[in-house]
């Protein structure tokens, strides 16, 4: 079941929208937060964004750049403001395409089927982690804090993988070392310390000190 994220502060819209894609068969998801759209976005991971132009706070054109930060989910804009200069703009912001308003839902449907049949005919979906602002790209291996991406070695994002799929949980220095082992290097105690010592140095430097908490003799936990 395909993951459809709308972002409409018409709640009458958003509420037709939703309600209409969902007898479709696909899990949809309102906004409800329109000054945190991007953690609401890493929580619900969507293979799909409808995105108003005109919302409160920030406009679609802000969102959207902030998506193509972290993610290349198709970003489709629908919006009253049909001209070629917002088609323009939307496009260079990284929008895949555009449904002016008014307009028939069947004609929704069909755009959505087509972007999600081109887009993950071949491929897989994506997945999102989001703790305190970081969101991790399961998929890519990236990680963005506050915009700023932030290059992990394969070490690192595994290491941050773990803690982060095990959010609120002591993580053993065992289990981590065990997820290590995927890579082509040897990992001894050693290894394992100097990299949780980089990529702790690296959360810190983007402003998360203390995201990551050692457990004395246990191991680690994200908090």
């Amino acid at each position: 079941m395909y993951r459809i994220f709308i972002v409409e502060d018409d709640p009458v819209i958003a509420g037709a929208m939703s309600k209409h894609l969902a007898s479709w068969g696909y899990d949809t998801r309102t906004a409800d937060d329109f000054q945190n759209v991007m953690r609401q976005f890493a929580a619900f991971s969507p293979q799909l964004v409808l995105l108003d132009i005109a919302l409160p706070f920030y406009n679609g054109y802000h969102w959207c750049a902030e998506i193509r930060k972290v993610s290349s989910v198709p970003v489709v804009f629908i919006t009253s403001a049909a001209d070629n200069i917002n088609l323009v703009t939307a496009v260079n912001m990284g929008a895949d395409d555009f449904i002016a308003k008014p307009f028939d839902l069947s004609v929704l449907t069909v755009k959505v089927q087509a972007m999600l049949r081109r887009t993950y005919e071949f491929a897989g979906g994506t997945e999102l982690m989001e703790h305190r602002g970081a969101i991790l790209d399961v998929g890519s291996g990236a990680l963005t804090v506050g915009g700023q991406r932030i290059e992990l070695t394969k070490n690192e994002y595994r290491i941050l993988h773990v803690l982060m799929e095990n959010l609120g949980r002591i993580v053993s220095r065992e289990t981590i070392m065990e997820q290590l082992w995927q890579s082509d290097s040897y990992i001894d105690d050693n290894t394992l310390t100097v990299n949780m010592t980089r990529l702790r140095r690296k959360l810190q430097d983007a402003g998360l000190a203390d995201f990551i908490s050692t457990k004395k003799g246990v191991g680690y936990i994200i908090e």
